[in-house]
């Protein structure tokens, strides 16, 4: 089953600091014998509404964040974020699906939709049929960290205990239907261990469960966590991913951990409502691909470990239906009963 990493093989670029003008901006995006100020006159007519379906403080709210700006820059209106967390976007994804499918309001899709199809018994939408990709903007880890007053000093104690002791560990997690709920889930299965699975609003609220002692350990994004690791706050026992992330290189994958077959990769994407018009779909297009290119964006979003990579409408499709199939075989495997 193809990963987003397979399907986008983006290396992870680190380019020095630089301030990205509205001129620059526009150069980028002008490939192809694209006028922005002519496609304006008709779009967008107002500003854009872009619902992310998760709590402020996540990888989904910080990359819709630092998108915003620039991409107002070049449409000449406003991208306003619009935060609607619920378990499994379902909530966020369900306003975009029945908003007007002009253009004017987008969706950050993510794994998470993906993973809904198959952990609910009905959503109010269809997850193929109801949306039109606009471009992937980047995939991102996973991560096992637990607090830095832990006993548990790698991934193999951690497992070691668990084993042991059935029902014993709580592992925090944002809400249900989340990669990382799932992903907490699929650890069950693969190591071999009963634990309980604490599902909270967002990620600030896992890593203050963490850091106070509620939760033994968390599955978490690896990007939001990272300055709570270089404080010394936390302490990361692996990440879910074939390689070692160049945000935090000392960190093992799980496979050098102990923990054979264990990958989960995540990733961004951009949406509308199905229905939306061929041209605006392609000047959205063509926007995020000048946005991501850009050495201020690719510098923000590499430090929080994502790999950068814009594409396609089809691609991000096809990457949305191979994450349901997989996400459905896991489901199964795990005994996961849709709810």
């Amino acid at each position: 089953m193809s990963s987003p990493d397979d399907l986008f093989p983006v290396p992870f670029v680190r380019p020095a600091p630089s301030a990205v003008s509205r001129r620059a901006l526009l150069a980028l995006a002008a490939g192809s014998c694209w006028d922005p100020v002519r496609a304006q006159r008709s779009f967008p007519e107002r500003p854009i509404s872009l619902i992310v379906p998760f709590a402020p403080g996540g990888i989904a709210d910080l990359t819709a964040r630092t998108l915003a700006e620039p991409m107002a820059q070049l449409l000449g209106q406003s991208v306003v974020v619009d935060n609607r967390p619920s378990a499994g976007g379902i909530v966020g994804s369900q306003a975009v699906a029945g908003a007007r499918p002009d253009g004017h309001t987008l969706l950050l899709m993510s794994n998470a939709n993906a993973v809904s199809v198959g952990l609910f018994k009905r959503l109010p939408y269809d997850t193929l049929r109801d949306f039109s990709p606009v471009s992937l903007i980047g995939s991102f880890d996973l991560g096992i960290f637990v607090s830095a007053q832990s006993r548990f000093v790698s991934l193999q104690a951690l497992m070691d205990f668990g084993r042991l002791n059935p029902g014993r560990l709580n592992v925090g997690t944002i809400s249900v239907g989340s990669t990382q709920h799932l992903a907490a889930r699929l650890f069950e299965t693969v190591a071999g261990i009963d634990w309980v699975v604490v599902p909270y609003r967002g990620t600030p609220a896992v890593v203050n469960a963490l850091r106070s002692g509620e939760v033994d350990l968390a599955v978490e994004i690896l990007g939001p966590v990272l300055p709570q690791l270089q404080a010394g706050a936390l302490r990361g026992l692996a990440v879910a991913s074939d390689e070692r992330n160049p945000a935090a290189p000392e960190l093992p994958t799980a496979l050098q951990a102990g923990l054979k077959g264990y990958r989960v990769a995540s990733w961004n994407a951009l949406a509308a409502p199905a229905g939306t018009d061929v041209g605006v779909i392609d000047q959205l297009n063509r926007v995020t691909r000048a946005v991501v290119a850009t050495p201020s964006v690719q510098l923000a979003l590499g430090r929080l470990g994502m790999r950068l990579a814009a594409s396609s409408p089809a691609d991000v499709q096809a990457l949305l239906t191979a994450g349901i199939q997989r996400w459905g075989q896991v489901i199964q495997r795990a005994g996961i009963q849709p709810e």
